[in-house]
This record gives structure tokens, sequence and C-alpha cells, in this order.
């Protein structure tokens, strides 16, 4: 059964990352083939737990959305952040056309100047706006579920303290505008307005995609609720007893899908970037980061929902948050400090690794637990 969804669900991607294999050779030989191969190995590598967070959220949608976030979105995904997103931070910083920016990409200058910087310069020098922005957004992701104290709590004290701290109002916005504002500080002088713009742009591209997704849900979702899905782990009734929402359609469902895209792009940014440390070349870093990995981000995804991962594994959505808050302090720390992607990388797999191995830790105690009950009833 398992072996069926798997091949099921990875045979495009591995259909498509041995065309954009055969491409890369054609196009470059082979030294372009192992390019394109070490592109594709670190994008799946940072977008394990982008995976995870796309899962939770694809939850919510209803069948027809699930479908237009895994075709229209995918395709966001791969043509807007992997191929015209370089461009258009080209044209932003440099003031080049796109057509433009794309021809110094293809064709570097022989000497690189003050007047004439390379697409990688370029592409370097925009780094503190796309880490403030990409940053801020995902430290709220991360300080909203902090901060909730009707979560299923992971562990027994970091969370309940933070929970705790979710009872000060708007303690997420707070705590998100003294992390600019120090970020602002520390990093270039330079660079320091154009920091806090892009940071509280950040904050501000999640605040609307929040408030009109939580408007929208309140106004279409009928009446009716799923039945309670307990935590036997949890002590607490709120946890035990809270109810979850049938899947969402309409207008809510269209703004999951945008706030889906912005936790896509915002997860993009550390690859991307650290794919100019390996090549320059807008082709490669498509097929590499674009064809390979955004399909094998969509294949995870969909193997996550398929195969009830998240609902076996209870605290793998905690594991994922903990990464986004993670990927939020390394694209933060990079303001100053340069951060090698492979940590990047690792901190994230990490968490998720962990939030398993308690998942797993905590079935078997409920198994126990239930073993000894029913011993328990059927004993003298």
């Amino acid at each position: 059964m398992i072996a069926r969804l798997v091949a099921r669900t990875f045979g495009l991607s591995i259909a498509v990352t041995v065309a954009a294999l055969v491409v890369a050779y054609l196009y470059g030989g082979p030294a372009a083939l192992f390019v394109c191969a070490i592109l594709a190995i670190l994008e799946i590598s940072l977008s394990f737990d982008n995976a995870v967070m796309n899962a939770t959220v694809l939850q919510r949608m209803n069948a027809f959305w699930q479908k237009m976030f895994l075709t229209v979105g995918v395709l966001i995904a791969v043509f807007g952040m992997r191929v015209l997103f370089p461009l258009v931070i080209v044209w932003a910083v440099a003031g080049l056309a796109p057509a433009a920016a794309l021809d110094l990409a293809l064709n570097p200058p022989a000497v690189e100047t003050a007047d004439q910087p390379s697409y990688q310069t370029i592409m370097v020098q925009a780094h503190p706006q796309i880490a403030a922005l990409g940053g801020m957004f995902l430290l709220l992701i991360f300080l909203n579920y902090a901060f909730d104290e009707d979560r299923r709590v992971w562990g027994r004290f970091v969370e309940h303290w933070l929970a705790r701290l979710g009872r000060v109002r708007h303690a997420a916005i707070i705590v998100a505008l003294a992390v600019l504002l120090i970020c602002a500080q520390i990093v270039d002088p330079a660079h320091r307005s154009s920091v806090l713009t892009s940071g509280v742009i950040g904050i501000l591209l999640y605040l609307s995609i929040q408030g009109l997704t939580a408007m929208f849900d309140d106004d279409e979702l009928p009446d009716t609720l799923d039945p309670a899905v307990p935590d036997p782990s949890s002590t607490r009734p709120a946890e035990r007893d809270r109810p979850a929402h049938l899947p969402v359609g309409g207008k809510a469902a269209f703004m999951l899908f945008l706030y889906l895209e912005m936790l896509d792009a915002s997860f993009s940014f550390d690859g991307v970037i650290g794919a100019f440390a390996i090549t320059s070349d807008p082709i490669l870093i498509a097929l590499g980061l674009g064809f390979i990995g955004a399909m094998f981000v969509r294949s995870i995804t969909v193997f996550l929902v398929r195969a009830g991962t998240l609902t076996e594994y209870r605290y793998l959505e905690n594991g994922a948050h903990w990464a986004i808050g993670a990927l939020a302090a390394v694209l933060l720390v990079s303001l100053k400090v340069e951060v090698n992607e492979v940590i990047s990388g690792l901190v994230g797999v990490v968490f998720i690794v962990a939030a398993m191995i308690s998942s797993i830790r905590a079935n078997r105690a409920d198994a126990r637990a239930a073993t000894q009950t029913a011993a328990g009833v059927s004993g003298p």
C-alpha cells in the first residue's frame, strides 16, 4: 500500500528530474549536469519543512483548492520564485529590465566593475532586503504558533512558557517589531532603511493574508463542525475538546492559497540566494531549484496528506513551526553574519526528526496505556 502510494506520488517528480538533468547535460555538458544535480539536492534538503507546512495548511482546503495549489500553485512556485524572482530583484536593485537582467545573467561582463556589476553581485547586494522581508514573514508564523494557548503542546517547558506569553495582547506583533528594530541597528547603516522597509512589508503581508483568511473563514464555513479531535497527551480541556473545521472553499480557500504561495516564497529565499554561491546561470537555477526541487516539494506535500502522516506523527506540525522559527532566525542573523546554507537546511531537518521521534514515543506510550487499561477491565 505504502509502496504503491510512493510510486504514484513521486513518479512524476522522478520523470521531471530525469528530463531536467538531460536538458542540463544538453545545455552545458557534464559540468552543467553536475551543477544542476547539486542545486536539486540543495533545494530538496532545504524544503522538507516547507512541505510539512504546506501539508498542514493544505488539509484545511477542499479538494478543488488542493488541486489548484498542487497544479497552478506549483507552477507559480517554479516560474515565479525560481525563475522570475531573481530577475525582478535585479530589476529592482539595478534598474535593469527583466530582459536585460536575463541577458546579463547569460552573458556576464568580462570584467566586473562598480558601474557594471555581475548578475550574481546584484543578487548578493539585494540580500538584506530579501532576508528582512522573508525573515519577518516567517518569524510571525512561528510567533503566532508559539503564543497560541489552544494548540497541542510539544514538550514540558518551552512551549508551555511561550503559550503563557501569548496571553499578552498582540504579543507576536510586539516581539516581531522589537526584533526588526534590533536587526536594523546591527545591520550596515547603508542598508538600515531598506531593512526596516522590507521588514515592515513582510509584517504587513502576513497580517493582511491572515486577517483576510480569518474573515472569509468565518463568513463561509458551515455551521456544523467535525467531531472534536481529542489529544490524549494533553490534560487541558482546550486541547482535548477543540473542534476541527471542515475543509474550506471559496474566498477563504483562495486566501489560504495566497498564504501558501507567500510561505513557499519565504522558504525559497535561502535556496535562491544559496544557489548563487554555486552558479549564477538562471537556466541551471530554474532546472535544479525550480523543476526538480519544486516538484519534489509538491510530491512530499501530497504524500504527507494522503498517507495521513500529520495525524500519525502528532508533533510533526510543531516541529515544522520550530523549523520555520529557525529559518527566520537564520535569515535575520544573515543580515550581519554570513550563514552557510547547509546550516539552515540541517536545523530544519533536526526539528522535524525530533518531532517524529517524540510522536513515536507518545504513540507507544498511548498504546501501553490502552493495553494496561484493557487488561484492567478484563481482569477479575
